[in-house]
């Protein structure tokens, strides 16, 4: 925590500090679950698997937010939803177990992601990556950073600021892509972009760390399934490190809304180029018979 309080201060400065603190002590029970037998079960809602890890870290999370902060709302993935959270300004967004697929498959891509939106737009991400112990963090103004550990005896690891690349020519961009099999749509829009190097990962908070690392440049997911969970921990990140979240066609991601699906898709890229990117790929979502809703 110490190099937490070296960076932070001001507005956001609890916040920060509670959600670093749950992200970790999350991270740290997730690991008590990962490589064992787990009870796998599916989600019909959203066609999407849940384990007892999932279910237990969500529980611990949005129990301490709670008495943290009583008068914030709280969509929590596996948590019931309830139109209270319609009604407060501030709402935090909880996803314990982003990339429950890699946590399963034993592959590491898997990342706690606690983030709070304002007035329906992110304002604050902590992504933690058990797995690595790697932990990215971030509040409107107070840029982004991350946290790894350190391999040498007795020294004290330190905040590192986080900025994205600047590369602006999409050919060298490198897309951060998910590792299950993608549809023929994803391949024409890759071809059309001109994208020729890929880095895949299961999990959305480990693609846009890979944006933040400087080892990718882009990720783009067409399909209408992601949730306002998936995405706003790692837009507040992306934003503070100099980068732009947006969905397929430019406008801004929204929180907070009845509708928890992220229907039209999300673009996340460096910033250089990110308006190139949507009007490259504007005539193919018109040719796939994609409308923003």
């Amino acid at each position: 925590m110490a190099a937490l309080i070296e960076v932070t201060s001001g507005v956001y400065e609890r916040e920060l500090r509670v959600a670093v603190e749950l992200a970790r002590r999350a991270g740290e029970a997730a690991l008590q679950f990962y490589g064992k037998p787990l009870r796998v079960e599916h989600k019909e809602e959203f066609d999407e698997p849940v384990t007892q890890a999932d279910r237990a870290l969500n529980e611990m999370i949005v129990r301490h937010l709670c008495k943290a902060f009583p008068e914030d709302g709280v969509l929590a993935e596996e948590s019931v939803d309830t139109e209270r959270r319609l009604s407060r300004e501030r709402v935090w967004m909880v996803d314990p177990l982003d990339g429950t697929k890699g946590f399963i498959a034993g592959t590491g891509d898997f990342a706690v992601q606690i983030g709070l939106s304002v007035a329906g737009r992110s304002a604050l991400g902590v992504l933690y990556a058990p797995a690595t112990d790697v932990l990215y963090w971030a509040a409107r103004g107070h840029g982004a950073w991350v946290l790894r550990p350190t391999s040498e005896a007795g020294k004290q690891a330190r905040a590192e600021r986080l900025r994205v690349t600047g590369e602006r020519e999409l050919s060298r961009m490198r897309l951060a892509e998910s590792r299950s099999h993608r549809g023929p749509r994803m391949d024409a829009l890759v071809r059309a972009l001109g994208v020729r190097a890929e880095v895949k990962s299961h999990s959305v908070g480990i693609k846009v760390g890979l944006l933040v690392e400087r080892q990718a440049d882009l990720y783009i997911h067409l399909s209408p399934k992601t949730k306002q969970w998936d995405t706003c921990a790692p837009e507040a990140v992306l934003a503070e490190a100099g980068g732009r979240m947006t969905d397929l066609w430019g406008e801004p991601m929204a929180y907070n809304s009845p509708d928890v699906l992220n229907r039209n898709g999300l673009v996340a890229s460096n910033g250089a180029a990110h308006d190139a990117v949507i009007e490259r790929i504007g005539p193919l979502l018109a040719e796939f018979g994609r409308e923003r809703v």
